[in-house]
This record gives structure tokens, sequence and C-alpha cells, in this order.
């Protein structure tokens, strides 16, 4: 088949649903010959919020160190190969094709899922081009997810919130035991998960793997130096070294937890600070998009990928933190049905000087009418069906030095991303 069959192929696997389980995974990496035990060192990543922001943190800063590094996240904003990447640069289309053919038949005999067969894809990519090291993000929770077949040396876990309770279950205490299952005997682990149950159920997980939780709140110090639009400055002192600073590329200083993660467990796989500077310094060539991200000036338009409560309350906080740098703050919103909507609106309520609520280009998508009466006469709130049409009204209200934040789904940020007049807003390495 080629790419677009693949593609034709893949996408439908949706129908499937989510169905937690190892059983198909298994069984697709064994018609692959368990490429998963030839992907170098191994760093999983999961958590409610901050994980893709890490987990391409540790990607960046292989690279820079030199190793051949594969990295998989979800969802993809534009492009279905954006998901998997080797040293920055997305899987081929002409490798897609290739493994969805070797694939197809115990696909169908097992009734796989999506995202089942994307992790096998990747997981067949990385040991095919020899990687020295693989960054894999959950795609939910841990323990029934496809990415835990594997043996992790670097386990790290930035936070745990409300989530996915339909699978996860309606506790931290619940969700934080989901995730801290990809914990394995002799995994390194890294949290910033604070006192509470589910460091609680993170710490009983390390304990009964005989392994050692590193708290970043413990083991490291992390000062803000400066804090601009798309841009950190920080300055991070570990136990027995010397306080160093870095420049990262994030907007908001909720990433500083996320930054501060990422080089402790960088330094615990013998990476030296020069490499992991010039990592954190480059963060953009390994496919970093979404999070808060400037696509666009007079107006700025901001591109972001929230989409759970605890997600869009660090959001606000962040643009709250430049908000005297803007005159008025304009938001074009979409959320899914199965998110919580309310308590999403409730942290975007506090920023928003106009909003225009949209359908999500899927059926997952919340009635943009339903989602504005969330507002609650906070501001000037209108209904457009589509994101062009929605974007189009806000572009006519903003003045030059206005900002648009694009929020509230990942989907919604994709649509936004492959529109033509932001096409060229992101080159890739």
């Amino acid at each position: 088949m080629d790419y677009q069959e693949a593609i034709d192929f893949l996408f439908p696997l949706h129908r499937f649903g989510i169905k937690p389980g190892l059983e198909r995974i298994d069984a697709l990496l064994d018609s692959l010959g368990h490429p998963e035990r030839r992907i170098g060192t191994i760093v999983h990543v999961a958590g409610t919020n901050g994980k893709g922001t890490v987990a391409s943190c540790m990607a960046s800063i292989f690279q820079a160190s030199g190793r051949k590094t594969g990295l998989f996240t979800s969802p993809h904003l534009i492009d279905f190969t954006e998901r998997i990447r080797m040293d920055g640069r997305p899987i081929s289309q002409e490798k897609v094709a290739e493994y969805c053919t070797r694939m197809k038949p115990v696909v169908i005999e097992q009734g796989a899922t999506f995202f089942e067969v994307t992790t096998a894809m990747a997981f067949a990519f990385f040991a095919d081009e020899g990687v020295e090291a693989s960054v894999i993000e959950t795609g939910m929770g841990g323990r029934l997810d496809a990415t835990n077949i594997v043996m992790a040396d670097i386990v790290i876990i930035p936070g745990v919130g409300i989530d996915h309770t339909a699978w996860l279950g309606e506790s931290l205490r619940e969700i934080a035991a989901e995730k801290a299952a990809i914990i394995k005997p002799g995994s390194e682990v890294f949290t910033a998960v604070p006192e509470g149950d589910a460091l609680d159920e993170i710490l009983q997980s390390a304990g009964r793997c005989g392994t050692v939780v590193h708290q970043s709140v413990k083991e490291a110090s992390c000062r803000i130096c400066d804090l601009q639009p798309g841009l950190l400055s920080l300055e991070i002192t570990l136990p027995g070294d010397a306080s160093r600073c870095f420049q990262v590329p994030l907007t908001g200083s909720f990433h500083a937890t996320n930054v501060t993660l990422a080089v402790m467990a960088a330094r615990s796989a013998g990476i030296g600070w020069h490499e992991i500077e010039a990592g954190l310094t480059h963060l953009r060539s390994v496919g970093y998009r979404g999070r808060l991200e400037r696509i666009s000036d007079r107006p700025v338009v901001m591109l972001d990928v929230s989409h759970n409560p605890d997600g869009m309350e660090k959001t606000v906080q962040a643009l709250e933190e430049i908000r005297n740098s803007f005159r008025s703050l304009l938001v074009l919103v979409g959320v899914a049905a199965d998110k919580d909507a309310a308590g999403i609106i409730r942290h975007l309520e506090r920023i928003a000087d106009m909003a225009v609520a949209v359908d999500l280009p899927s059926e997952r998508s919340l009635a943009p009418e339903s989602l504005a009466v969330l507002f609650g006469g906070s501001c000037e709130v209108h209904v457009r069906h589509t994101a062009g049409e929605g974007l189009d009204l806000l572009m006519s209200r903003a003045a030059a030095d206005d900002m648009i934040l694009v929020t509230g789904s990942f989907f919604l940020a994709g649509e936004v991303a492959s529109m033509e007049r932001f096409r060229n807003s992101f080159i890739e390495p």
C-alpha cells in the first residue's frame, strides 16, 4: 500500500476505540520481531499534563549529546508522521506504508486499535534505524497503555491531574496508580508530583520495584531569571553541583518544573551540561509545537493545546504573566464533549476580553452553543461553526497589539496550524 492507503487503513481503526490491555500490542510486536527490545536507552514519560514538553526536552537533549534519538508522542497536529521522529525528522511516508503493509494481517486478526498500531510502528522504526535512545510518551494512563510493553531505564511523571476518568479512575490516587505502573525494576524515576495521595502511589509503585524516586522539589532548585513571550530563562541547581543557566523557547513559568525534571534525568543518564544547554536551547528542533506557540504577529496569534482544567490553569497563569504585553486578549476555543468544559472555561474566562466558541473538526466536539453558555456573561461571546469563521471574526476585531489565543483541543490547534495563512509559521528541521 502507499501512504494514503496506509492512512485510510489506520484512521478507521479508531472505531475500535480505547481497548486497554497489552495482548494486542504484544502480538503486533511479535510479528515485527519484537523491536521494542532493540531501541536503546528508554525514557518513558507519563502524566496528565507536561509529558509532551518533558519528552521533547529529553529528546532534544539526547540529540545534542550526539545520540541517535527516537521520539514518540501523540497526537499529531497536522500530519500523522509527526508522531514518530528520529533526530527530529518525522518518519517518512514510505516507512508508514511499509509498516502498515507488514502489520495489516495481524491488525485485522487482533482487532488492534489505532494507537496500538502506531506504537508498534514507532518501535519498529526506531529499531530499524538503530537508535541509541528512545523517548516514549504514554497515550493515556500507563498500566494498560500500549507503550507499557517496554522496560524503561528512566521514568518521568511530571504531574497527575483529573482527566480520562472513565478509564483511569475518579481520584488522584487512582489515576496516579495507573501512571506509576510504567515503573519497572531497574527504572530510575523522576517526578514533580507534590506530597499527597498521588505521590504516595508513585512511591509505593517504585518501592515494589525496588527503585528510588527523585523528587524535583527535594533534589533540585530552580530560579526564574527572566520571563518573556517565547523565552524562559532559568537557573537550575542540582545537589553537589554549581548553578547552571538555561534559555528555553517556552512561554510560562510553569514550564520551569518540566525543564528541571528533564535536566535531572539527563544528568542521571550521564549527559554533560553543555549538551543539556544546547538541547534545551534548540527544543523546537524536535518538532515541539502547540504549547503557547506564537504563529503570527500583529496581532499575535498563540496556538495552545490545553484540553483539561489543570492544563488550562497553567496556560492562563502563563498568559497572566505576560498580559501587560497586549492590549486585549481574544480567544478561539473548541472543546471535546468528553472533557470538563466547565472547568476549562472557568480558568479561561479570567483573561478573555472576547471569545468565539467553535466546533472541532471531530465527531467528539461539544456544541459551540453549549460552550458559549459556560462563559456566563464574563466577556463578549460569539458562536461560529468552523475555526476559519471564528478566526475571521477575531481577526476583524483585533488590533495590532492584541493577542488571539487558539485553545481547548489538539483538534482545533491542528486545524488552525494547517491553515494556509499559518502554513509557514513553523519550520521543520
